[in-house]
Order: C-alpha cells, then sequence, then structure tokens
C-alpha cells in the first residue's frame, strides 16, 4: 500500500487533490482511498489531507502518519517542520515551488525530491493560484502510481458541473505539469 499526505493552505483544493488521486488510482484499476484532516481551518490556514492506493482491498481508516510520498502545495509551509514528521529517507516528496535553490534540502527527509512550478502554471493557464490539480501532474509522472490518463478522467468526473472550460484548463495544466522538467 502507498500512503499519500497532502499538505497545503485552506482554499488551494487539498481536498480535492487527495479525491482526484484516489479517483485516478481507482480508475487505473486500483483499490483507494481519500480523505480530509478537518478542524476549525480556514482560508489560507495550513491543511491536509490524505490518499491510499493498493492492489488489494484498503482497510484501515486511520490519518497517515507515516507518508510513503508527501505533496506540499505551497513551499511556505516547509518552515513548519512539522510536516515531515513521519517521513524518512524513504518518502518521495514533490514540492510546488517557483525555485528549488530556496528550498534548504537539508530538511527534506527523503533522497527522492520534485519540485514543480504549479503555481506558474496554475496562473498561466487557469488564471488563478489553485495549484491542487496542476502538482498532481508531477504526482504522476514521479511516482507512477497513476496514469497521466486517468488523471484526467478524474478531472473530467469531479469538475464535470464546472463546465467544459474548466476542464480543459485542468487538464491542459495538469498535462504540462506532467510533461515539465520537475
Amino acid at each position: 500500500m502507498k500512503e499519500i499526505r497532502i499538505h497545503g493552505r485552506g482554499g488551494q483544493g487539498v481536498v480535492t487533490a487527495a479525491e482526484l488521486v484516489a479517483m485516478a488510482a481507482f480508475y487505473d484499476g486500483k483499490e483507494a482511498q481519500a480523505f480530509p484532516n478537518f478542524g476549525v481551518e480556514r482560508s489560507g490556514a495550513p491543511i491536509q489531507s490524505y490518499a491510499r492506493i493498493d492492489n488489494k482491498k484498503i482497510i484501515t481508516r486511520e490519518q497517515v502518519n507515516n507518508p510513503d510520498i508527501l505533496i506540499i502545495q505551497d513551499d511556505s509551509l516547509i518552515s513548519d517542520k512539522s510536516i515531515f514528521d513521519g517521513c524518512d529517507k524513504n518518502t518521495i516528496t514533490i514540492i510546488n515551488t517557483s525555485d528549488s535553490d530556496k528550498i534548504d534540502k537539508k530538511y527534506l527527509p527523503g533522497k527522492k525530491n520534485y519540485y514543480s512550478n504549479a503555481t506558474e502554471i496554475a496562473l498561466d493557464i487557469i488564471g488563478k493560484n489553485i495549484v491542487n490539480t496542476v502538482i498532481l501532474g508531477a504526482f504522476a509522472k514521479n511516482t507512477k502510481l497513476v496514469s497521466l490518463d486517468s488523471l484526467k478522467k478524474a478531472i473530467k468526473e469531479k469538475f464535470k458541473e464546472k463546465g467544459e472550460s474548466i476542464i480543459t484548463k485542468n487538464i491542459k495544466a495538469v498535462t504540462q505539469a506532467f510533461n515539465s522538467n520537475n
């Protein structure tokens, strides 16, 4: 089983990102689950959500304390070292940042760290700094846990009520992140 923990800020689509991971895994024929960690969050406050992917039934429902993959949607959260709690040298980290050189690598727990300028892609294509779908392109590329095609299918399903324009923009953004050098 692969466990994923997603960190971001309220309003960045952290919960939706976990849901899209689970949906894409399901479309790839895997078992999956996604759930948020809610409290009294407000827009801009740090929040987290979780996803699990496996080839067999997932029974556990607890929070992800020891993630195999850590997705950080806002690089300003790295200053709070508690986001790395439970991570080890095998944890894959995917960080949204415009400048990977400004990330102090000594604080990153794992040996596999990937960077995506998801904010720039989101602003350019979607027109808003909502990076949840965008950073999942880097997730799909670097972990191979879900396919890009299944991620696109999940976006179509999740955003069907938001209209074709939103779907098209998100698919273009996730594809660009997948194809970028990160």
